[in-house]
């Protein structure tokens, strides 16, 4: 009988129980960098496979599956495209206007949006104006007003750095609830290294998992029923560092977090790159046991996260939860998912008309295409122009100062090499007239010009850092290598024009990522000279290059923004204009001052873009061996030319 009551009294309170759960799902976009719409403004062209605008259609369908849910960006928004340069520099934004970005993300719905890195590029004034008139927060928690001389206690936030959401959402039975759903925002600490000329004395970072482990509590303190971290920042592997850049698998062991949102290394989340990851569970998209997403780059993917939360003694628990990432191309049969929303074009047609009559503008003509297909393994043209231009304008910035006497350098790396902007991401200008197009395609970065005092030694470790962008061959090993590191981006493969170097493979790094030297009696330099004499290590030379790497972007030895002799006004892209628009005709070509040193019996196998092939007569130092039908193709720099290329150097 007793056993019967109790029954009885189950099968009562069973409805209550079941009316106190509900299911919530959580939306993220990441890394748009202004890809608003699926069009790549360098090769004037509609593309498939990225554009917010097509991120907008899973965001309907994934809305429509689910009765709650919230919509949150995660950084890198307003800079990254000829559509942003746009807005900022060609027809800045005027006070009082909304920026095309916001007024889409109004449209959508958004919730809240992080501060990413990228969103300085253009300056504080800038950035704060490009973010008024929102209808949702923006955020950010580690980054504080003023320099970092002050006490800790009175440091004030730069931006709102938490929000509490007060949102009405339906359990399973249909009744409505209020939850509070506290959101924080996170940006690498290294900002200020990056984007040092724009923050110095304004702004001052904090470390993101001391900040999270501070600033959690006192959401759950305010009220919030849940937290979900905004984290501009991607997933390390290991120990990590005070100050790291990428924090994830750190913020996910602060407790009270319960879904973490993540981006700015543009990687995918879950996906089976992260499978050797501590604490990863791919199935449900966790680490450790928090889901977790990030969607990519560009609108490539939405982020989805799936949480049944139950209300427990009067408090809202997240009891399970899940995730994955949906996205709008499908790469194996290269076709596009789904359709792009109307509305988004729509709403920066205005803007989206003006970047292409900008980028359609000629400036000057090549006898030659200009391609970046084999720029992480060739002295390459589309590194030499810019090269170029920058030791053409540096000579006039340093003229009649005390400077001016100083041996000249320039450092240029190749931007669009494949890698995490896919197999189409590549420079390739053909033939004829180059348009404004080109130039932003050939300098993809609002970078500004800088020029630095460095001794012989220290242009010496630069390129032995930027050495680091290939894998160590080993001549006793496979008859075949993989040549390129794929996880060194081509943004820190520096070259330098005024010296004549080659690269032995065969060596150690001697820097690991991190610029710390890890093999001391490693030299992968060899050959180092100036004016055709083994460069003097004492003597002094002007080194231009840009702000990013000045100030210390890409954790290159020694640089660290103190050796600036030149704070040029002007941007790299804007050195470059002027240079081609000089000329009005340029024959690109390299000048064969740097190379790679052939390891005997070993073939020096590269992956690159399927495009390279229509290119290989003009590059007989590389061979085709396979076209991979997807995008990529598989080649070979030849022993053979290396080693003729060396004798050329010699000479």
């Amino acid at each position: 009988m007793k056993r019967l009551a109790a029954v009885l009294v189950l099968v009562l309170l069973w409805p209550a129980a079941w009316a106190q759960q509900l299911r919530l799902r959580i939306l993220e976009t990441t890394d748009v960098h202004m890809n608003l719409l699926g069009y790549d403004y360098y090769q004037d062209k509609p593309v498939q496979d990225y554009g917010l605008e097509r991120t907008a259609t899973l965001i309907r369908a994934a809305r429509a599956e689910a009765p709650n849910t919230l919509l949150f960006d995660n950084g890198d928004l307003i800079q990254g495209s000829p559509l942003g340069d746009y807005v900022a520099r060609v027809e800045p934004l005027q006070a009082g206007k909304l920026h095309p970005a916001v007024r889409v993300m109004n449209a959508m719905r958004f919730d809240a949006a992080n501060v990413g890195n990228h969103e300085f590029n253009y300056g504080l004034p800038f950035l704060r104006r490009a973010l008024e008139g929102a209808a949702f927060p923006f955020l950010n928690a580690n980054l504080m007003q003023g320099d970092d001389r002050g006490k800790a206690a009175d440091d004030k936030h730069a931006f709102t750095p938490y929000a509490l959401l007060e949102r009405r959402f339906v359990d399973e039975s249909g009744a409505a609830h209020t939850l509070k759903v506290g959101v924080i925002g996170f940006a690498p600490p290294q900002v200020m290294q990056w984007d040092r000329q724009h923050l110095q004395g304004r702004l001052h970072a904090r470390d993101i998992p001391q900040t999270a482990r501070a600033l959690v509590p006192r959401l759950k303190a305010e009220g919030a029923d849940l937290v979900v971290v905004l984290a501009h920042t991607g997933f390390e592997r290991g120990e990590t560092v005070f100050f790291a850049e990428n924090t994830v698998a750190r913020l996910a062991e602060v407790p009270g977090v319960d879904a973490i949102l993540f981006g700015h290394s543009h990687g995918e989340f879950p996906g089976r790159f992260f499978n050797a990851h501590p604490k990863v569970d791919l199935a449900r998209g966790t680490i450790n046991g928090v889901p977790a997403t990030m969607p990519g780059f560009w609108g490539s993917h939405l982020g989805v996260i799936d949480l049944r939360l139950a209300k427990e003694t009067g408090q809202w628990k997240v009891l399970e939860g899940h995730a994955e990432i949906r996205p709008v191309f499908d790469r194996a049969t290269r076709k596009t998912l789904v359709e792009p929303d109307p509305m988004v074009a729509e709403l920066v047609r205005s803007e989206h008309q003006g970047t292409l009559a900008s980028m359609r503008a000629e400036v000057a003509t090549t006898s030659a295409p200009i391609q970046s297909y084999f720029a992480q393994v060739l002295d390459d043209a589309s590194v030499q122009v810019v090269a170029n231009a920058q030791l053409a304008y540096a000579r006039r910035a340093l003229a009649g100062t005390p400077h001016a006497g100083l041996p000249l350098l320039s450092a240029a790396a190749p931007f669009k090499t494949g890698g995490r902007g896919g197999f189409n991401d590549y420079t390739d200008i053909p033939a004829g007239p180059i348009a404004m197009r080109n130039v932003a395609d050939l300098y993809v970065y609002p970078n500004s010009v800088k020029v630095l005092r460095l001794s012989g030694a220290q242009v010496r470790e630069w390129l032995e850092f930027s050495a680091g962008a290939f894998h160590r061959i080993d001549p006793q090993g496979a008859p075949e290598q993989n040549l390129l590191n794929a996880t060194f981006p081509s943004f820190n493969f520096d070259t330098l024009d005024g010296v004549s170097y080659r690269i032995d493979v065969s060596q150690p790094a001697r820097y690991d990522r991190n610029g710390k030297l890890v093999a001391p009696d490693a030299h992968r330099i060899q050959d180092l000279r100036h004016d055709g004499r083994p460069i003097d290590e004492a003597a002094f030379f002007a080194v231009v290059t840009n702000n990013y790497r000045a100030s210390g972007g890409g954790n290159f030895p020694g640089l660290d923004g103190s050796q600036v002799i030149l704070d040029a006004p002007d941007e790299n892209r804007q050195a470059l204009l002027l240079y081609l628009q000089a000329a009005r005709r340029i024959d690109p070509g390299a000048d064969g001052n740097w190379h790679i040193q052939a390891v005997p019996g070993v073939k020096l196998r590269f992956t690159s873009g399927a495009g390279g092939m229509a290119h290989l007569a003009r590059h007989p130092q590389i061979r085709l061996v396979e076209d991979k039908g997807d995008g990529s193709a598989l080649y070979e720099l030849l022993p053979a030319a290396a080693n003729s290329a060396a004798s050329a150097s010699a000479r």
